[in-house]
């Protein structure tokens, strides 16, 4: 794992490298096969905008371990993809799993996207699935991909709508609350729900310099594990910070809420919870 001076980053994503690149990259890594899977829903209309071509040239942006970049080098047969991230963990999970899969024409980088020096017009198309909305500055951050697109490529974003239809970050932060108002981050700060609104998106598509946007409405269930142990488990790990500040009392209710809310969710097909994205895509000019 990387220190935080290793990598050269935006100011504005200091705190996205310490913790991509520190515990929270590092529990994502120990878990590709739940977290790539979990998303494996929105996948056929998110690559179906993408309409990637066999000699397409693909940027990947926030790659974490990799299953998208995989799939768009599949898709690229006579191609090439480059899948780039903040987190070393992941990007030596990503390089592994491409290897066993005997897959060529694909690479990964620890990079910023928002500044890294990629060369000028050399993507064809540009994709993020639930990573854009992290950049410190996503005016900036879409801009530079948009310079290493070429006149005419595409750029094609999965992110999240707003937080009333997410089913499940309502049921798990309501369960970790234990009945407190957590605050939630800044209104400016990288986090999930930063491009949940049409108009922001339309504001910072045009403000970093694309055409011809159009916005998809993407409803899919979203997979948590296997089954209800494997889910809590899962969950607990990526969101126990949640229960900081409770007493012994406090963290049984919340983890008892939190296992009431995952048993409710048990399927035969796993764990399974509404999500809605939008689909985003647009032009460089």
């Amino acid at each position: 794992m990387t220190t935080a001076n290793a990598v050269p980053v935006d100011p504005a994503n200091r705190e996205q490298l310490h913790a991509w690149d520190g515990d929270e990259g590092a529990y994502w890594a120990a878990h590709p096969d739940h977290f790539e899977r979990a998303l494996d829903a929105h996948d056929t209309a998110f690559f179906g905008a993408a309409t990637i071509g066999r000699a397409d040239r693909v940027l990947d942006i926030g790659r974490g371990t990799g299953s998208t970049t995989r799939a768009a080098a599949r898709a690229a047969v006579d191609g090439s993809a480059l899948g780039v991230d903040l987190s070393s963990a992941m990007i030596d999970v990503a390089r592994r799993r491409a290897e066993d899969d005997g897959i060529a024409n694909v690479r990964f980088e620890q990079a910023d996207a928002q500044i890294h020096a990629f060369a000028p017009a050399s993507f064809d198309v540009a994709i993020g699935r639930t990573s854009a909305m992290f950049f410190g500055d996503r005016i900036a951050g879409l801009t530079n991909i948009g310079r290493a697109l070429r006149p005419g490529g595409r750029l094609v974003l999965l992110t999240w709508q707003a937080f009333p239809r997410q089913e499940w970050i309502r049921e798990f932060s309501t369960a970790l609350a234990a009945g407190r108002d957590l605050p939630g981050p800044p209104a400016d700060a990288p986090g999930p729900f930063t491009l949940a609104e049409p108009d922001v998106i339309n504001h910072v598509l045009t403000s970093a310099g694309y055409t011809d946007f159009a916005l998809d409405d993407r409803p899919a269930p979203m997979r948590f594990g296997d089954n209800a142990d494997d889910a809590y488990q899962l969950v607990l790990g990526l969101l126990g910070w949640m229960l900081d500040g409770l007493d012994d009392a406090g963290r049984a209710r919340a983890q008892d809420a939190l296992r009431a809310t995952i048993d409710a969710h048990e399927t035969p097909d796993g764990v399974i919870y509404d999500s809605a994205a939008w689909i985003i895509r647009a032009t460089r000019p």
